[in-house]
């Protein structure tokens, strides 16, 4: 991993937990095959994903309804596999 990229992406993500995982799940879709914004010498996904977050092509947008996402998220994986899953009344 290239620390200039990393220091670079945390001057523009304070949270570090939140500069983890949108770093990880953008490397993870680099590493399915999405197109990289940004050139890099580095042929690493995690290094090409913090220079995109450091150069401002990537930004996270994490609110207050995240949490919610997330779960519709996961119940709608276990629904896909036929798990049951006890459903959370809509607000």
């Amino acid at each position: 991993m290239n620390n200039d990229y990393l220091y670079r992406a945390k001057d523009v993500i304070k949270d570090s937990k939140m500069l983890i995982i949108l770093a990880s799940k953008r490397a993870r879709a680099l590493a399915y095959g999405a197109r990289p914004m940004v050139r890099c010498k580095e042929e690493n996904y995690l290094d090409v994903a913090l220079l995109e977050i450091a150069e401002g092509k990537l930004q996270g947008a994490f609110g207050d309804d995240t949490q919610d996402d997330f779960l519709k998220e996961i119940e709608a994986v276990k629904a896909a596999a036929g798990t049951d899953v006890p459903h959370k009344p809509e607000n």
